[in-house]
């Protein structure tokens, strides 16, 4: 039997004002700020010499900046929607303390990692954001058997990622890190995911952590 393993090098977008403001974007297309750009410039320069086959980013602007500045020109990037943020809804735009203030009761379900809380304004229940992002990395694992892809996504999309290498539970406490422009690395092989190493921020003078509730 021929054994096929596929690597994937993750990265968080680089910083942006709302992360620093701690406010919610989700779907809302926002830019990178200036250290958020330092980070993607610090990010391609580890990672210049990682061969990638192909890459991959969200089509959100502060993922596909990200993207474009880590691979600098040669290798094209890929945009592709599944790999958008959770879509937050009526918690777009808000501060974690706004959001608690106008929606107590469905803020302490997000707390509570409720799996099935749908956001009004169209937003995503945890359950079928995890879905979405279990589909598409699976659609990209396939297109590129035995190769090395570069993904650039969003905070709450790794945190769906490290859960599907890990087997924890979508509703379990988060005791791992997802900081801004660091470097993630998993494997598909055989059906099955594999984590190599998480939350590498090595080559980052600093970077702001996703919080634990998103």
């Amino acid at each position: 039997m021929v054994r096929t393993r596929t690597r994937l090098c993750l990265v968080r977008h680089g910083e942006t004002a709302w992360n620093a403001e701690r406010r919610l974007q989700g779907h809302l297309d926002v830019e990178l700020n200036e250290h958020g750009l330092r980070q993607a410039a610090l990010t391609a320069r580890v990672l210049a010499t990682a061969q990638f086959e192909a890459a991959y980013s969200s089509d959100l602007r502060r993922a596909r900046l990200t993207a474009e500045i880590i691979a600098g020109g040669p290798l094209p990037v890929t945009i592709d929607a599944g790999l958008r943020e959770r879509h937050y809804g009526c918690f777009q735009g808000l501060t974690y303390t706004e959001a608690e203030a106008r929606f107590p009761e469905d803020y302490a379900r997000f707390l509570a990692r409720d799996s099935q809380l749908a956001f009004s304004g169209g937003g995503e229940s945890l359950q079928t954001f995890a879905n979405r992002i279990k589909d598409t990395l699976v659609r990209i694992v396939a297109a590129h058997p035995g190769q090395q892809v570069l993904i650039v996504t969003h905070g709450g999309v790794l945190d769906i990622i490290h859960r599907l290498t890990t087997g924890s539970a979508l509703d379990a406490a988060r005791d791992f890190t997802i900081p801004n422009a660091a470097l993630n690395w998993i494997e598909h092989e055989d059906d099955e995911w594999r984590l190599i190493s998480w939350g590498d921020q090595r080559h980052l003078d600093s970077s702001l952590d996703e919080l634990s509730n998103a």
